[in-house]
Parts: C-alpha cells; sequence; structure tokens
C-alpha cells in the first residue's frame, strides 16, 4: 500500500522556511511519494527531526558554533603547516624521525620538500632539509630559534650546565662567551706546538703497527684534547682509563642527545621514584660520574696553577679569568668537559671518515701528496706554516666534513614565536632541526655531484681555496651549527685536522686491504655506525706504507725534538 508522505514532508520544509526566512519552501521541490515494500521514488534517509525539534535558541547557538569552527579552521595556520608523512595513531611521524636511512635519503626530501612537518607524539617538529630554508630560520632569524627544547636525559648528565644544550639565558651567555673567547682563530693558535706533537706520534704509530688504526685515531684525539683542556700529560696508549673514562661519558652524553628516550616523551616519567625506576637509577649514577671527572680533571689545574704553573690551557684560560666572566668553578669544570667530549668526537671521527676517503678515492690522495712534495718537500714534515700554500689539502678537509658530516642531524632548536617560511607555518613552541645530511648535499648549492667525493669544488680556476656559499657561513659546508648555536671549537677541530692530516699523506700511502686472493676490498662509503648523534664510518681494511725510505727517520728525529 503506498503511503504518501508529501504533507509531512511539506510541512517540514514549510518550518525550515520559516527558520531560514523562505516562506514558500514547499516550491523548492515536489511532493514525495513512499512505498513501503518497494521504496519507489523514496530513500531511507537518517530522520532531520532531532535536530529540527530543537529549541531555536539552542539551534541558533549551535548553527553559530559551527560556522564559528568552519571560519577559524579555514583560517588557521595550522593548515599551512609544511608537508607532512603519513602518521600513525598517537605515535605521530616517530617512527619517520628515527630512522635514518630514511630521513637522509634523497626521497625524503624530494618527496616532502626542503622543510618538512613531523607530529611525533603530539609534538610539533619542523626538519629542514635544505641549506636555504635552515639558513633563512636557524641563521638570520636566529633570535626567535635560539632555545632549546628540554631535553631531560642531557639535562640530568651535564647537570643543566652542558654548554650546546643548554637553554639560552644569561648562565648560557656567560658560557658561552668564555668559550668564544678561549677560542677564537687567534687563540687556538697557542695549541699549534700541542697538535703537531700529537699528528707526529700518530703517523709514526700507523706506521709501525697499521692494524690497530681506530686505537691510534682515538689516542691522538684524546691526548691532544685532554692536553688543550687541562694540561694533561701525553698518552701512550687509547687504553689509558682516563681515555676510557672520558670516552664512555662522550658517548653517554650522545646517546642521550638523540632525544629519543621514552621520557623526553613522557616528562611525567621523571618524577617516579628511583627506586621504581631502573633508568632513572642508572642516569644519574652516569651524572654523579661524570662529575666527578670534571671536576677532578679542573682541580688538578687549579692546583697546578697555584702552585707550579701549567702551560697555556683552555681550563687555565678560565680560571685567570674568572672574574671577568663571572663563572662559578662547577661551570667551568663542566666548560672543560664539555670541550674534551666534543673536541673527541670531532676530530677522531672525521679523521676516521677522511682515512675512509683517501683509500676509497686514491686519485684525491694521489694529488694532496703532489702538493705536499711541491710545497714541503721530503727532508721536512709540514707545518702550520705552509698551510697558506697547501690549498688541495684545506680542501680536502672541509669537503669531508661536508661529505660525512659527524653529526648527520643537527640538535634540536624550539622557536620562540610563530613565524613562517615560504608560505608555510612553524609555530610556537615547535621544535626545529636542521638535517646537517640533506644540507650538506643539497644540490641547489653543490650542483647535481653534491653526493661525490670532490674536493676541487672548494677550489678555485687557479686552484685558490674559495670561500664557502653564503649560506655555510663561508665554511663550505654547515657542519657546525647554525647562528648564535655555532661551535665554538671550529677553529680548532679545523686547525687539528690539518696539521693530522698533512703529516699523514706527506709521511704515508693509504691503501685499501685485499682477500686472501690478493683482490683489493675498497670500502663501504655509505653504510654509517650509529653512535647517538654520532655517525662512523664501518671497519674496514686499510694497508699503510711509508711513501719514502727517510720518511720514518725523519718522523724519528722530530718525536726526539718533542722529548727534549
Amino acid at each position: 500500500m503506498a503511503y504518501d508522505v508529501a504533507p509531512k514532508v511539506n510541512a517540514l520544509r514549510k518550518y525550515a522556511g520559516w527558520l531560514l526566512g523562505v516562506h514558500n519552501a514547499s516550491a523548492y521541490a515536489p511532493a514525495v511519494a513512499f512505498d513501503r515494500d518497494t521504496a519507489v521514488g523514496g530513500s531511507l534517509a537518517p530522520n532531520p527531526l532531532p535536530f529540527i525539534t530543537l529549541p531555536l535558541p539552542l539551534k541558533g547557538i549551535l548553527l553559530c558554533l559551527l560556522v564559528t569552527l568552519i571560519v577559524s579552521y579555514t583560517r588557521s595556520s595550522w593548515r599551512r603547516l609544511p608537508p607532512q608523512p603519513r602518521r600513525f595513531p598517537i605515535i605521530g611521524n616517530l617512527l619517520q624521525l628515527t630512522d635514518k636511512r630514511w630521513l637522509f635519503s634523497r626521497e625524503c626530501k624530494e618527496r616532502f620538500s626542503e622543510v618538512m612537518y613531523l607530529d611525533v607524539l603530539g609534538k610539533p617538529t619542523i626538519i629542514f632539509n635544505s641549506l636555504k630554508s635552515a639558513s633563512e630560520v636557524l641563521e638570520h632569524r636566529a633570535s626567535n630559534s635560539i632555545g632549546r627544547p628540554r631535553l631531560i636525559m642531557i639535562g640530568i648528565l651535564s647537570a643543566g650546565l652542558g654548554l650546546p644544550a643548554m637553554n639560552h639565558g644569561e648562565q648560557w651567555r656567560r658560557m658561552r662567551r668564555a668559550a668564544h673567547e678561549a677560542l677564537t682563530k687567534v687563540a687556538v693558535q697557542r695549541y699549534h706546538p700541542i697538535e703537531t706533537k700529537e699528528a707526529t706520534i700518530l703517523v709514526s704509530a700507523l706506521l709501525t703497527n697499521p692494524e690497530n688504526r681506530e686505537q691510534h685515531i682515538q689516542r691522538t684525539a684524546a691526548s691532544a684534547i685532554l692536553s688543550i683542556t687541562y694540561d694533561y700529560p701525553t698518552l701512550t696508549s687509547g687504553l689509558e682509563k682516563v681515555v676510557q673514562d672520558m670516552d664512555r661519558r662522550v658517548h653517554q652524553g650522545a646517546r642521550a642527545a638523540t632525544g629519543t628516550s621514552l621520557v623526553e616523551f613522557f616528562p611525567w616519567m621523571i618524577h617516579v621514584p628511583q627506586r621504581f625506576a631502573k633508568w632513572k637509577r642508572e642516569v644519574f649514577k652516569q651524572a654523579s660520574e661524570r662529575s666527578e671527572t670534571f671536576l677532578r680533571l679542573f682541580n688538578r689545574v687549579k692546583i697546578d696553577l697555584e702552585s707550579v704553573g701549567v702551560r697555556p690551557s683552555f681550563s687555565a684560560s678560565l680560571i685567570e679569568h674568572q672574574d671577568r666572566y663571572r663563572l662559578s668553578e662547577r661551570e667551568m669544570a663542566y666548560l672543560g668537559g664539555t670541550m674534551f667530549g666534543a673536541g673527541f668526537e670531532t676530530t677522531s671521527t672525521t679523521l676516521m671518515w677522511w682515512t675512509l676517503a683517501m683509500v676509497a678515492f686514491p686519485e684525491v690522495q694521489r694529488r694532496a701528496q703532489a702538493e705536499l712534495d711541491a710545497v714541503v718537500g721530503r727532508e721536512r714534515l709540514p707545518t702550520y706554516a705552509d698551510a697558506p700554500r697547501l690549498p688541495y689539502m684545506r680542501a680536502i678537509i672541509k669537503e669531508v666534513i661536508r661529505w660525512r658530516p659527524a653529526v648527520r642531524l643537527g640538535l634540536p632548536h624550539v622557536a620562540a614565536e610563530d613565524d613562517w617560511y615560504d608560505g608555510m607555518f612553524i609555530p610556537k613552541g615547535a621544535t626545529c632541526v636542521a638535517n646537517i645530511w640533506q644540507c650538506n648535499h643539497d644540490r641547489r648549492v653543490f650542483g647535481d655531484d653534491a653526493d661525490e667525493f670532490k674536493p676541487e669544488r672548494h677550489l678555485g680556476e687557479n686552484g685558490e681555496l674559495l670561500p664557502g656559499p653564503k649560506e655555510t657561513n663561508r665554511e663550505g659546508h654547515v657542519s657546525f651549527g647554525f647562528g648564535r648555536r655555532v661551535c665554538v671549537g671550529r677553529h680548532l677541530v679545523n686547525d687539528s685536522l690539518f696539521i693530522h692530516t698533512a703529516r699523514m699523506l706527506w709521511a704515508a700511502n693509504l691503501k685499501c686491504g685485499r682477500d686472501e686472493n690478493g683482490k683489493e676490498l675498497p670500502p663501504d662509503i655509505n653504510t654509517f655506525v650509529d653512535l647517538g648523534i654520532v655517525s662512523r664510518p664501518p671497519p674496514h681494511d686499510c694497508i699503510i706504507t711509508p711513501r719514502f725510505p727517510q720518511a720514518q727517520s725523519i718522523l724519528a728525529e722530530e718525536r726526539e725534538k718533542f722529548e727534549d
């Protein structure tokens, strides 16, 4: 039986028309007939009566709320966030942030643009994948991005006194000023004798016992930075207790600096009593050991300075100018510890990548050795005075740091206020991270061959060393960071790398290992061993031999001078 609902439908239209100010609502549609059995001419649409029968004031409120939400969403800055990968429920993009193979891939940058948005457990995170974007936001607008987000683990380990991770403020300014003035390009020249001595010892050790190459590199990096920071005696082995202790402290900090511990995402965990949290007992124990180590080494300098006097050192400089910088002894001790950690890890890791590059690209090694022969000859070792006439040697160092940065993902900054870049919204409080790897391999700056190892990209037509692109602060890379957070020890690192690599190539040939059949075993240049925020090369065989007969005797004579 047909059931005519037209009268009721028309009545509803009239009522709706009355609400909307339309008095002839039935004119907008014909009557509808509905057959219960065949559903001819009708549909089983949801019943609109629940809303229509609401009191008029409530309907008005709901309509106003709906309009407000629509307008707010349409105009919201959040709709203009940078491109974002597909996220998962609850964890958001946490997996993408920790997937380093994907994060540093060419696909990541090309698919999600030079600026990428990640939602990490509800925390907005902006990743800068290009030099242009990172330089603009972190360098030219440094006043808005100079701060650090709260890093709980590194804060505990460093007692809040780790300069790289410390938030911007009065204490940070005092400590930063002290470190900066002690490590200017001119100030670090006082440490050239230390670096020269350590470079000579390293090359001699590599020619005598090349199988323990990495141990020799770690010894020289630790010995040099301990001498520079604390006037510590030259180390004879990378297995000495002080090296093992400091190496352990460095790696604890490197792991904590990744910001991937659970407590970083669930800050309430910090309030759990230690007896119920093993992780908390362990990290506070590590923090206590770090504090004891830093204070012990610092107090050693202080005692020697008061009694017998010491040679120039970073810690001695802080003590002598304590009133000027207004630093407490604890602040000075942690500055020294930070100096050791950053200098040791950067120098040792870069020397390991440099060694791999020399083995993987023998033509680069031969060209550098030809330059050394032309400038230095074979009757003496290269010195710092030779640096201006060795542009290719210095270009190699720049290229190694660009091509394989020790730290591929920069330490996080935080946006103090809402910001915009190229029409994309950067919300206040967002974590801002420079993808150092992607920036150093930016094809718009370094060319289509940005992924290749080519030291000549840093040279001019006449072979002179060129200043780097302006986006790199003329360094040729951004491995030292951006803006007011740029590494204060970069001049020390560059000087150390120059004398070590120059003396190594002057005295030795580095070749890839061979298998039992005599076939060459080229190193894997695309694999990384991640130690927290630091990325080292994988183990590889390397044959190290003297370049010419007199090399080792000249090295021995040089070592005797240092021992006298």
